[in-house]
């Protein structure tokens, strides 16, 4: 099943242009690229964030320390609440590889839709062959951008 890019034509009050076969093509080489550029910026993110839960368990006798358990989780909601909720409507990463989150409908994507965005990648992440969508989705979407009614695009065309 081929996509007429000729007929992606989603307005975006960014970005009042249609949709081109230029703003899509590398689109899913430069997600996954962003991906571990962003990872990598998490996991140095969560170092500070370890030391101040470790200070906090010995503060509180060993409770705090649980907190371990959902500190990379919970860094990785906030940073992606922050970067793709942000002005510039990218993470770090994405913006490294020249991409940008938007809506079908146009407008901003909110840091509660950014958040709700990275909680549903990781759901059906552990399911590998969900990611294959994009292969034959309209936009080279993936499962959660349908769901959430939203596009990646490169931002340097």
């Amino acid at each position: 099943m081929s996509y007429d890019y000729n007929h992606a034509y989603d307005y975006d009050e960014l970005n009042p242009q249609p949709v081109t076969r230029e703003q899509l093509d590398g689109v899913r080489t430069a997600r996954i690229f962003s991906f571990l550029v962003d990872y990598v910026i998490v996991a140095l993110l969560t170092i500070p964030f370890a030391i101040l839960v470790g200070i906090f368990g010995l503060l509180t006798f060993g409770l705090g320390w649980a907190l371990y358990a959902v500190l990379p989780a919970l860094v990785a909601v906030f940073y992606l609440a922050i970067t793709m909720g942000g002005p510039n409507q990218s993470t770090i990463g994405m913006g490294m590889m020249g991409i940008k989150i938007r809506k079908l409908e146009g407008g901003r994507v909110d840091p509660f839709l950014a958040a709700l965005h990275g909680i549903l990648f990781w759901v059906f992440a552990a399911f590998p062959p969900l990611l294959l969508i994009s292969l034959v989705s309209s936009k080279k979407r993936l499962l959660h951008d349908i769901l959430l009614g939203t596009y990646v695009v490169k931002t340097d065309i």
